[in-house]
């Protein structure tokens, strides 16, 4: 079993609401694991959102908490609820209408890593699977949760910046008619998740950083968005997608010469981000 659920930095200092999060970015694949799948060690890192843990850690240097997934996506989804369950993996699982993440093989413990490619040879028992959950995704979003509540408790408001990184080929259809292809996608379930002036606070930061934003096609945010997500409360989630080949070769899984560049760039927007709120009145809930 991977050895821990997350992993939390904090700031020396807490000074702002914002809470950054990588759920997906987790790389502790234990032999226990490995056997148990028909993928070599690099495809079942397919689905990994390989390295944003290292483009957002700096966070708690600019007074905002960060948690990132100790266990990787291919053994539990952070990012779905505990109770999309798969009947075509987990034995004993009914199916219960149609959920197309299920269907497609991304439940809470998925089926199949990136382009489909299945990831067990049959099935697993339902015991094996709700312990995952007990061990992995409750005590990450029971963390999440608490960062959240602390952030605003202390100061009005709370922001979840939730961190993923998308495939290049994933705004093929996005960039036509002579648009500029987007480097990072907001999603904020089509204003549902936060508050106007929370977005686009985030989308100038990304734009001042050089890159080219777009908010919610092709992907709007999922479950964290979702639950997390409560502007009329103060508490405002927003998914971050951002295009893979800006800083990492795809097909091996390893930053590339840009990097650093990239990193440096992101920390000029974590700074940012991070003073969401800072020395005024708790923004506005739409």
């Amino acid at each position: 079993m991977p050895k821990s659920a997350y992993d939390v930095q904090r700031p020396d200092r807490d000074r702002s609401c914002v809470v950054f999060a990588s759920p997906h970015s987790g790389r502790d694949y234990p032999w226990s694991f490995l056997r148990t799948t028909v993928l070599d060690e690099h495809a079942i890192r397919s689905s990994e959102d390989a390295f944003v843990d290292q483009l957002f850690d700096c966070a708690p240097k600019f007074g905002a908490a960060f948690i990132k997934a100790g266990a990787p996506r291919a053994f539990v989804d952070l990012n779905r609820s505990y109770d999309e369950l798969d009947p075509a993996l987990i034995e004993g699982v009914r199916r219960q209408g149609h959920n197309p993440r299920i269907a497609s093989g991304l439940g809470v413990i998925p089926r199949v890593v990136a382009n489909g490619r299945a990831i067990y040879r049959g099935k697993m028992s339902r015991e094996d699977a709700m312990l995952r959950i007990e061990r992995y995704w409750r005590p990450y979003h029971d963390m999440l949760q608490a960062l959240l509540d602390n952030a605003h408790k202390r100061h009005g408001q709370a922001v979840l910046i939730d961190c993923h990184s998308m495939p290049h080929e994933a705004m093929n259809g996005v960039a036509r008619g002579g648009m500029k292809r987007p480097d990072v996608v907001l999603g904020d379930r089509f204003g549902a998740a936060a508050s106007g002036d929370v977005v686009d606070r985030i989308e100038a930061a990304f734009a001042g950083a050089g890159f080219v934003v777009t908010r919610n096609t092709p992907f709007a945010g999922a479950y964290i968005t979702q639950a997390y997500g409560r502007p009329s409360r103060g508490q405002h989630a927003v998914q971050v997608e951002i295009d893979r080949s800006l800083y990492m070769n795809e097909a091996l899984i390893r930053p590339n010469g840009d990097f650093e560049a990239v990193r440096s760039a992101l920390a000029q927007v974590v700074a940012e981000v991070a003073q969401i709120g800072q020395g005024k009145v708790p923004l506005a809930a739409e």
